[in-house]
């Protein structure tokens, strides 16, 4: 069953997963915490990081919330692992465990904060993950969403038309694994359905001004080296064009004379 509700498991288990999130977490997160200190907490909040992954999230939400107690949780071992030694330094405070977001054995309103990041677009059914994610989260909590959406993403023209990887090889890989590779935009509408209130949008922009060029590269490098392969599949390219592709992108970021964004939503609500 929890097969069928990651169908990226392979590639969220290879190693430029663990590059990739690395540089996400450089990327997103300075403009980010501005965003989560805006939330309501109580002076020694709990946390749930669900879909942890590695932890980059978690250690850094630890070291925001001096007073917090986090949980974070995922179905791979092996991130799990990484996230434990990320975050030992924090000792009880900071707890991970092998549990899935569609279903977390945990009580009902558990958490003042609940942070899923960089998730949502790998699973399907997400409207359910969600549901159970603000299932977990005490009236009065918040629940903040990183939710990409890769209809998001801006290149000029340099070697190659940049449409056809965005959007054109998320929209055939969503439809081949059954997941949403838009859900931002559909996140806001989500969270009101649920029930939500104060339902907000940001938008951090992961763009060749905010974010030092490098880094901006490092996710790219990281997803040609994660999904070239399995892209050329539903794109009608070969694994060598897809990566040209994506090495045309890169070469993009790191001239000093072009631009070039990814913008992610940031979507959160106060659960009634």
């Amino acid at each position: 069953m929890e097969k069928d509700l990651n169908p990226q498991a392979r590639h969220m288990a290879d190693e430029s997963m663990v590059r990739n999130l690395a540089a996400q977490a450089e990327a997103v997160w300075p403009q980010e915490l501005p965003l989560l200190r805006r939330h309501l907490l109580p002076a020694a909040p709990r946390i749930l990081d669900a879909g942890c992954g590695t932890g980059e999230a978690s250690w850094r939400l630890a070291e925001a919330f001096p007073g917090a107690t986090l949980l974070g949780v995922d179905v791979l071992d092996g991130s799990l692992g990484r996230a434990r030694e990320k975050s030992a330094r924090f000792g009880e405070r900071v707890r991970f465990e092998n549990r899935s977001i569609f279903e977390l054995g945990l009580p009902s309103a558990s958490f003042d904060l609940v942070v899923c990041r960089h998730v949502l677009q790998s699973i399907p059914h997400a409207e359910r993950a969600i549901a159970e994610l603000v299932r977990a989260t005490r009236p009065g909590g918040t629940v903040h969403l990183v939710a990409e959406d890769y209809g998001m993403i801006f290149f000029p023209t340099r070697r190659f038309d940049p449409m056809r990887l965005w959007p054109e090889a998320p929209r055939a890989f969503g439809a081949a694994t059954g997941t949403d590779m838009f859900i931002g935009r559909r996140a806001p509408t989500i969270l009101e359905g649920l029930g939500l209130r104060d339902v907000t949008v940001d938008y951090v922009a992961v763009d060749t001004l905010r974010v030092p060029r490098e880094t901006f590269a490092r996710i790219w490098l990281a997803w040609r080296d994660g999904y070239a392969d399995t892209i050329a599949g539903h794109v009608g390219m070969t694994p060598a064009e897809v990566t040209a592709r994506f090495d045309d992108q890169i070469e993009t970021i790191r001239d000093p004379g072009s631009y070039a964004a990814w913008l992610v939503p940031v979507v959160s609500g106060t659960v009634r």
